[in-house]
């Protein structure tokens, strides 16, 4: 390998978000670096790609390579499973009231991840660097790293889709501001014996949401949103008695469950980067915010950091101009950080709400989810947002 190599755009990550950027800058004539990071475990869990995603990644050219292992979200259901003195009405959501096929698609982690690796490998203009990043060293006209293999790679820019303990931020200086929630998310996969007919269903329940998320064949991803110690509980139970349990949970709508393998269990947080940029360095996707399981925001989010990005950057390069200026990383910043602030606030405030013994958020709860069955300007307003589009 090549020492020192100088590139517009170093790619540090290797999950969806890092892979989508460096795919989207190559695709545009930039060139640029991806360093993978370590090897990865397998991830049982499953991301659902919204329609906004869904179009970036058209943009990019590899949604087609993908598309065979998603399964479309036509339909979404959100029924009220609280006992709660105040109950919200079950609302529905279809993607032809605005005009969609489908307002998503549900992919394994796993399957998405290897078919942006596969496309990755075969972009001309795109360098794959196999290792990790040891230290990042700050000039005023290049960013230099040093990998673990003892190569360096140089550039104007680097976009830090590291996750969430992020090498590239760290190095950067940029905190998070951090918040727990008292909640865990249980994840696991199912068989079951009644087709899902490509519906999501969400379940609102007094400890989080309870969703059923449709994948290919007869099977579905569920998020259970519970305490602590109830995750604990879950996931020490056998398959047989598991899934008996999140059928009862299920109020058996999808037949009897059969459980895969692979179940999980991840602490509820919400995190931002208290900058999105410091110098010659972008972050994006976990390395810039994290939210919790609910609404499908977050890695939806993360991909709109990557298109962002690519225009930002690939325009920049195209016009001779330095992807790596303090222009650029403000215009990014300035683009990024309304929709990430409202994203983040509006995941908070519907948890909260799940959360809340209070009747009055109960009731505001209710009457929200009721306008929405009731009003279908307001119910199409808030799925075009859902999906990713501006609020407008």
């Amino acid at each position: 390998m090549e020492h020192d190599v100088m590139h517009e755009v170093v790619v540090v990550g290797a999950g969806p978000a890092g892979l989508a950027t460096a795919i989207g800058l190559a695709a545009r004539g930039v060139s640029t670096a991806l360093v993978t990071g370590p090897d990865r475990g397998a991830d049982h869990r499953t991301t659902a790609l919204l329609e906004g995603s869904v179009r970036i990644l058209e943009e990019f050219g590899v949604w087609a390579q993908i598309a065979p292992r998603a399964a479309p979200l036509r339909d979404m259901r959100i029924a009220d499973a609280t006992r709660r003195l105040v109950r919200a009405p079950e609302v529905t959501f279809r993607s032809a009231e605005i005009g969609l096929d489908a307002f998503g698609y549900n992919i394994e982690n796993d399957a998405l991840r290897n078919g942006l690796l596969a496309a990755a490998m075969e972009m001309p203009n795109l360098h794959i660097a196999r290792t990790s990043v040891e230290r990042i060293d700050f000039g005023p006209d290049a960013v230099t790293l040093k990998l673990a293999d003892g190569t360096s790679l140089a550039a104007r820019l680097v976009a830090g889709a590291d996750g969430r303990q992020s090498t590239v931020r760290a190095a950067a200086g940029i905190k998070m501001r951090n918040r727990a929630y008292p909640q865990v998310a249980f994840t696991a996969t199912v068989q079951h014996t009644r087709p899902h007919e490509d519906t999501s269903t969400e379940f609102h329940t007094e400890s989080g949401p309870f969703t059923l998320v449709p994948l290919t064949g007869d099977r579905s991803s569920i998020v259970c949103v519970v305490t602590e110690r109830e995750a604990i509980r879950l996931l020490g139970l056998s398959d047989e008695a598991l899934a008996r349990e999140l059928e009862a949970r299920a109020s058996s709508v999808l037949g009897r469950f059969e459980m895969e393998g692979g179940r999980g269990a991840f602490p509820l947080a919400a995190e931002t980067a208290e900058s999105l940029v410091g110098d010659r360095v972008a972050l994006l996707s976990e390395a810039a915010h994290i939210m919790p399981p609910i609404g499908a925001q977050g890695l939806n989010l993360g991909l709109r950091d990557a298109a962002a990005l690519v225009s930002l950057a690939a325009d920049a390069v195209a016009t001779g101009r330095d992807p790596g200026s303090r222009e650029v990383l403000a215009r990014y910043a300035d683009k990024r950080q309304r929709d990430i602030s409202g994203r983040m606030t509006a995941v908070d405030l519907l948890n909260r709400s799940l959360l809340s013994d209070l009747v009055p958020v109960q009731s505001v709860r209710g009457f929200g989810l009721y306008l929405l069955d009731r009003v279908g300007p307001l119910r199409r307003r808030l799925m075009r947002l859902g999906i990713g589009d501006k609020a407008a």
